[in-house]
């Protein structure tokens, strides 16, 4: 009987020989993708949030900021977790330092 089924499905000796997968080789997929993603997504955004961290921390009066909502305005005030702003001549607004985007960029001088 041994021999019909050999000739239906033949026995590969190499197949058997053959040990099961340790552990370690069965995730190691897994730990190179999450190097990958570390790499390309979650050390970007700390160097970002680094970035944005100190540029809050040495804002000073007479900067020109842009504010998450896209209000432009010049720092005339500052406090430990507030800006003021002036936005318009006479017109003042006090909003929290994390609604600062960034430093407006100056325009490049024509020659």
């Amino acid at each position: 009987m041994f021999v019909i089924l050999e000739a239906v499905m033949p026995v590969n000796s190499a197949v058997l020989a053959q040990a099961p997968a340790s552990g370690f080789t069965m995730f190691l997929p897994l730990v190179l993708i999450m190097v990958i993603f570390y790499f390309l997504m979650i050390m970007p955004a700390q160097r970002r949030q680094k970035k944005v961290a100190q540029m809050l921390k040495e804002l000073k009066n007479g900067d020109k900021v842009i504010t998450t909502g896209g209000i432009y305005g010049t720092i005339v005030g500052l406090e430990d977790d507030a800006v003021q702003l002036r936005i318009a001549e006479q017109v003042k607004m006090k909003i929290s330092r994390s609604a600062i985007a960034g430093l407006q960029t100056e325009p490049p001088k024509e020659s």
